[in-house]
């Protein structure tokens, strides 16, 4: 794994919301997404994975989550693949851990 793909736990990540320094994108698919998602993650299916669709994260902190923490693997490797230089954070556990950490979920 690429010394810029990190993980990082639910109790970071919510920090991170709060303070508006986390751009999250949801791995999942679309009917995943729909029963329920952080708020504000932009959704960028493993399936269709393109890194055109992945919002600038500039000056933030890049999660990706899913929904038990694999299918971020993938996708961050594809970003590295594809030229991205900075840091991705890969939601450990993944929307389970979020959910029993009490994180907002949005439907």
């Amino acid at each position: 794994m690429s010394d810029q793909i990190k993980t990082v736990d639910a109790a970071t990540v919510m920090g991170w919301l709060k303070d508006g320094s986390a751009v999250i994108v949801d791995v999942r698919e679309p009917h995943e997404h729909r029963a329920g998602h952080i708020p504000g993650a932009t959704l960028v299916p493993l399936s269709q994975f393109d890194r055109a669709h992945v919002p600038d994260a500039t000056g933030k902190h890049l999660v990706f989550h899913c929904q038990s923490g694999r299918r971020c693997g993938p996708a961050s490797a594809k970003m590295v693949a594809g030229g991205y230089t900075g840091d991705i954070h890969r939601l450990s556990g993944g929307m389970a851990a979020w959910m029993a950490a009490s994180g907002p979920v949005e439907r």
